[in-house]
């Protein structure tokens, strides 16, 4: 008897990401409209909208990587400790970034979580490429996003420092 279907961890491991993204949604709604609305951005900035739908995308392709690689190394063992872990740790940065910027306003420290971030990811990514490539690439688009919202981040941060 079968406890667990087949793809259920395939669809646990792909949704998981989203968990952090819905409950910073809920910070990121409230701060939108008065507090980040009156920070002064770049005009390159990307409108307000575009964000949900690109980490929706980027959610759900890591997520389908982490499943890549434990469905590979079969499962949650001492051969996935590292890569896992990796995949762990700049997924808890990655969700730490919201309270951080739009919860506390401390646009500094949400660069530096950023920063962390990016390199915690780059090391997931070098960790997995030997174990699955293809869940290796999945994580090169986010790599690419980070740089653009790190460089987001870094000019709000320098252009608001002045402000309350």
């Amino acid at each position: 008897m079968e406890v667990v279907p087949a793809w259920a961890p395939a669809v646990g491991f792909t949704l998981l990401p989203h968990a952090g993204g819905v409950l910073g949604s809920k910070i990121t709604k409230k701060e939108i409209p008065v507090w980040y609305q009156s920070l002064q951005k770049p005009s390159w900035c990307p409108p307000n909208w575009v964000f949900a739908p690109v980490w929706g995308t980027l959610y759900t392709s890591m997520g389908y990587g982490s499943y890549l690689v434990w469905k590979e190394l079969g499962g949650f063992n001492e051969k996935s400790v590292v890569p896992l872990g990796l995949y762990a740790g700049q997924l808890a940065l990655n969700w730490a970034w919201t309270p951080i910027f739009f919860g506390a306003h401390k646009i500094g420290w949400g660069l530096a979580t950023l920063l962390l971030t990016t390199g915690a990811t780059t090391a997931t990514t070098a960790s997995w490429y030997n174990i699955h490539k293809t869940a290796a690439y999945l994580m090169v688009p986010y790599l690419a996003w980070l740089t653009i919202v790190s460089t987001l981040n870094y000019r709000i941060w320098k252009d608001n420092c002045n402000k309350k």
